[in-house]
């Protein structure tokens, strides 16, 4: 179980990295178009400035569902978890009485994990896709 809890929170810190170095390469681009389109931007321009709002939201909405789908199921598993209990003591199972310590463990990394996939998903495609266009 600890490798387990371990490789996840290796996933969620691979993630807040990749996060933490595609950020500043987007926002440095986007604010270095802003400058130079000064008070006419081109149609380009103009798409990549409504492109960079509209991704935000999106984003933010696939993040909140991501993470909003994962605890409904962490509640479900949950709360089916004293019928678990039930059955396997009724069976003669021997049953862990740190299952629900471990269930909370598991929440407590898989849901930022879930949350930050659409972020960081988006964040480094825009980090590539606008590495590529400056570098043209």
């Amino acid at each position: 179980m600890a490798s387990r809890h371990s490789r996840k929170s290796q996933a969620l810190a691979m993630q807040a990295i990749e996060l933490g170095f595609a950020v500043p390469q987007v926002l440095a681009h986007r604010f270095l178009r802003m400058a130079a389109a000064g008070s006419s931007p081109s149609v380009r321009d103009r798409k990549e400035f409504y492109l960079m709002g509209a991704e935000k939201v999106a984003a933010f909405y696939e993040s909140w569902n991501a993470m909003l789908l994962e605890l409904f199921r962490a509640n479900l598993e949950f709360s089916l978890s004293p019928t678990r209990c039930f059955w396997l003591a009724w069976s003669g199972a021997k049953t862990s009485s740190r299952a629900a310590s471990r269930h909370f463990r598991r929440v407590e990394l898989t849901v930022p994990h879930q949350g930050l996939v659409p972020i960081r998903r988006r964040a480094v495609a825009n980090a590539k896709r606008l590495g590529r266009a400056y570098q043209q």
